[in-house]
């Protein structure tokens, strides 16, 4: 069942998941003929550390989910350390942008990448964040690089567990 076939799941920090052979992204309630291995749950929220001219940019430049040519995928489930949740929000986007410059990175890679931020942290999930990226398969190596830099940042060191899912379609 599923859309996406999964070619990998990696866990980078943390405990992975179960394998699974599909993966089904879905709106609403699972309305499933087969009882899933697991469920990852996340809404969709407010920007929570962009600045005005940050989320114009990203507007602006973000493609929207589901183009043809964006046959890959990678679904990234990300949970932060208390540490990381201790800190004032200004606090966390000191460490998000000032420091990281995680919105920077990621704007340079706009429109190859597309993606989308589903939080769970306050649904109870076990995944603090599910990270949603899409992309044409010649932007796998541009992908990488960008996931590659932002590990690199220090607002990675608040990652206590993440697990790389990687998928075509």
């Amino acid at each position: 069942m599923g859309a996406w076939q999964v070619e990998s799941m990696e866990p980078v920090t943390g405990p992975p998941l179960p394998m699974v052979s599909r993966l089904a992204v879905l709106t609403g309630p699972c309305v499933c003929d087969v009882a899933p291995v697991w469920t990852l749950r996340g809404m969709t929220s407010y920007k929570r550390y962009t600045q005005r001219n940050e989320q114009e940019t990203l507007d602006a430049r973000q493609p929207q989910l589901g183009r043809p040519e964006a046959t890959r995928a990678a679904l990234i489930p990300i949970t932060k350390s208390d540490s990381w949740w201790l800190l004032a929000q200004d606090e966390r986007r000191e460490l998000l942008e000032e420091t990281s410059h995680h919105i920077t990175i990621g704007l340079e890679y706009l429109p190859a990448v597309a993606r989308q931020l589903y939080h769970g942290r306050d649904l109870g999930e076990p995944f603090d964040f599910l990270t949603w990226f899409e992309y044409a398969p010649e932007d796998a190596s541009a992908f990488d690089e960008l996931l590659n830099r932002l590990r690199a940042t220090p607002e990675w060191g608040y990652v206590e567990r993440e697990v790389d899912i990687r998928l075509a379609r």
